[in-house]
């Protein structure tokens, strides 16, 4: 049953939802397109579900993941990587199976801004929101800067992401692309660009997410990131998700509520 509330001046919906694909994509990553009625049309990029995994008391508690795109059915798109139970069991799913799904939750990613050049940045398992992000950017000219550990964990974008788009490629271990990181592919693509015309959206873990924001905020562009936490509830009823402000009021925000997206001049990253 569809229980709409409205929250961020959108409505939230607890639906159950029935699997429609759930394949391996990458290395211990799954795409999963879910059946979810009527309700998720208007979602934004940025946003994201929060999954009941689970029909026991363990695991308890639903887990967050952003929103990979919606098809043209209508249908729900999540896009994961299994680290723990939770993701484990979600693996198993078989098309028929049946699960919760709370959301649209969260703020997304603005885009009111008008710029001629859009960089996104994408650390891992964090291209997720940047899929559905690249079908909605207006800039003249997209580039995709993707990162991973290795080749085997690179997340084929094709059918994805909106075609067109410049993609560069690093890995860690030099296997494909780039050997090194992704914010050096950044780093490169920023010596050559119109600060006022030039806006990076970016997502992945931490320490990227810190890096990324440091190198931008050097050169004057602007940064929106999606930020990685743990969540518990996804309507900021916890207070668990809290990241620094550099603001004196609020101190702290919750991601879930006031994020996951973020200017990134917002944010006090703890790691340098």
């Amino acid at each position: 049953m569809n229980h709409p509330q409205l929250t961020h001046n959108f409505l939230m919906h607890d639906v159950t939802a029935t699997v429609k694909v759930n394949k391996l994509v990458a290395y211990k990553t799954y795409l999963m397109s879910l059946d979810v009625a009527k309700g998720f049309s208007d979602a934004k990029p940025g946003q994201f579900v929060m999954l009941r995994v689970g029909d026991s008391t363990d695991p308890l508690l639903r887990r967050p993941f952003s929103i990979a795109g919606i098809d043209e059915d209508g249908s729900l798109l999540v896009l994961y990587r299994v680290v723990g139970k939770g993701t484990a069991l979600m693996s198993q799913w078989k098309p028929g199976t049946s699960t919760g799904v709370l959301g649209p939750l969260g703020r997304g990613f603005d885009l009111a801004s008008k710029q001629e050049l859009s960089i996104m940045v994408a650390g891992g398992i964090g291209i997720a929101p940047l899929l559905f992000l690249s079908h909605q950017l207006k800039s003249s000219k997209t580039i995709l800067l993707m990162g991973a550990g290795k080749r085997e964990e690179l997340i084929p974008v094709e059918g994805l992401a909106k075609t067109g788009l410049e993609i560069a490629i690093a890995t860690e271990d030099g296997s494909r692309g780039h050997r090194g990181l992704v914010t050096e592919l950044l780093d490169k693509a920023l010596n050559d660009v119109e600060v006022g015309q030039t806006m990076v959206y970016a997502c992945g873990p931490e320490a990227m997410l810190s890096k990324v924001s440091s190198m931008c905020s050097g050169k004057g562009v602007r940064c929106q990131v999606s930020v990685e936490t743990a969540m518990a509830c996804g309507v900021g009823a916890c207070q668990g998700c809290a990241v620094r402000s550099k603001k004196k009021q609020p101190a702290y925000y919750h991601v879930c509520k006031d994020g996951p997206v973020f200017d990134a001049e917002e944010i006090v990253w703890d790691i340098p």
